[in-house]
């Protein structure tokens, strides 16, 4: 169980004066860094995106959910975080996922959808589209104030239905529960940005532990380098304070070896692949 004491720094870019090269971002900045190496993760208030789409997000996903099972299997797919994914496993009969990869480009959403819907459905789109245009704003500052702060990776933007269950793992060992609200969006980086960063930035853990009956939604952004290229520490970052820590790799093989037997072998996932 996670503890309730322990809280996640919380970090606000809705300021309406939120540009590079002002006081302002220089502060947030700063905030976004103290909470990565801290804790990998943090609590991003963000007011750009209307209720109302927040609310149709969650809608158009248990449209999607509410399918026929023979309907959501017509859209698996063997690339990472692409496609249907479901009760695949004993240990967790309820998950389900569903993943689009570049779905803020219309006409790959809409392929997606007519696999489902052979009519079409346009407002599933729209709602997608939409909803990725105003996030992906935050997940472009981030990505700035983190590169701008050490002189890719995934970064992971997730949004939580009102369902608590969420469990960030703290460096320290403990389990913090990470409470949902309707304006925070909560911002975690993987083990690309670990290893960019030669360990600078902490990659979190993060687990869910389900309690209750009601059914749990989270929709997540995630940000990753182009095919072919090579995650490597930058020579600044290396020293004799802070020796190589990870060989340079590719980040879409690695992302197919967290896919294979061999993976499950281990708790470090990147340390078996890259270490030093």
């Amino acid at each position: 169980m996670g503890s309730k004491n322990i809280k996640l720094p919380k970090i606000n870019f809705s300021h309406e004066d939120l540009k590079p090269d002002t006081l302002e971002w220089n502060q947030v900045k700063s905030q976004v860094y103290k909470a990565l190496v801290e804790y990998g993760c943090f609590e991003a208030f963000f007011d750009k995106i209307p209720i109302n789409l927040q609310k149709s997000i969650f809608e158009v996903s248990q449209e999607f959910f509410d399918l026929p099972i023979q309907t959501k299997l017509k859209n698996i797919s063997t690339k990472p975080f692409s496609g249907y994914v479901g009760q695949y496993h004993s240990s967790i009969p309820l998950y389900e996922s569903m993943g689009i990869i570049d779905s803020n480009i219309p006409h790959k959403a809409e392929k997606h959808t007519q696999l489902l819907w052979p009519q079409g459905n346009p407002s599933f789109c729209k709602t997608i589209q939409s909803y990725l245009e105003q996030l992906s704003k935050l997940d472009q500052t981030i990505r700035r104030m983190i590169v701008e702060s050490l002189d890719k990776n995934i970064v992971t933007i997730l949004y939580q239905n009102q369902v608590k269950g969420l469990e960030i793992l703290t460096k320290d060992g403990q389990w913090i529960n990470v409470d949902p609200t309707p304006d925070t969006y909560t911002v975690m980086i993987g083990d690309s940005l670990h290893a960019w960063t030669n360990g600078r930035m902490h990659a979190t853990f993060h687990r869910v532990m389900m309690r209750g009956n009601e059914a749990r939604y989270s929709i997540g952004l995630f940000s990753k380098p182009k095919a072919g290229y090579i995650i490597k520490a930058p020579k600044e970052l290396v020293d004799e304070d802070h020796p190589l820590l990870f060989k340079p790799f590719d980040f879409h093989e690695f992302l197919a070896f967290g896919y294979t037997e061999e993976d499950m072998k281990y708790d470090f996932s990147l340390k078996a692949y890259c270490g030093v």
